[in-house]
């Protein structure tokens, strides 16, 4: 075996064991209240919904559904013939390559508009 590939292997090897240790070491720090029992004293009541705040609260998730994923539609549209024409723009002449890039990004943008404003709706609910 090559000592280069025999040194790839090795340093994979290690990544691997990196990688595992660091999430060991996470859930242990950050998933200890997940098997935390809950005091005897604390008794939490849930209430039970009415009709009309199921309604509510069925328009509101249909709401923000929607306001998401049309974001995420219009702006895969945009991306895709703003990126079409960026790419032929960069091939003609490379020195645009960082203008391209923005307007690619203000395409993207749609997406957060819509991610705040199904945020915003479900903040309502």
């Amino acid at each position: 075996m090559n000592a280069s590939v025999r040194k790839l292997k090795v340093h994979i090897t290690q990544s691997v064991i990196v990688l595992f240790t660091v999430l060991a070491i996470i859930g242990t720090l950050f998933c200890t209240h997940s098997f935390a029992g809950e005091p005897q004293g604390n008794q939490n009541v849930e209430q039970e919904m009415t009709s009309t705040q199921a309604s509510v609260m069925k328009f509101g998730l249909i709401a923000a559904a929607v306001a998401f994923g049309l974001g995420a539609i219009g702006a895969g549209i945009a991306i895709s013939h703003v990126g079409a024409a960026a790419m032929g723009a960069v091939a003609e002449k490379p020195q645009i390559a960082g203008q391209a890039l923005i307007f690619v990004a203000l395409a993207e943008g749609l997406v957060v508009f819509g991610f705040i404003t199904a945020l915003m709706i479900l903040g309502k609910v």
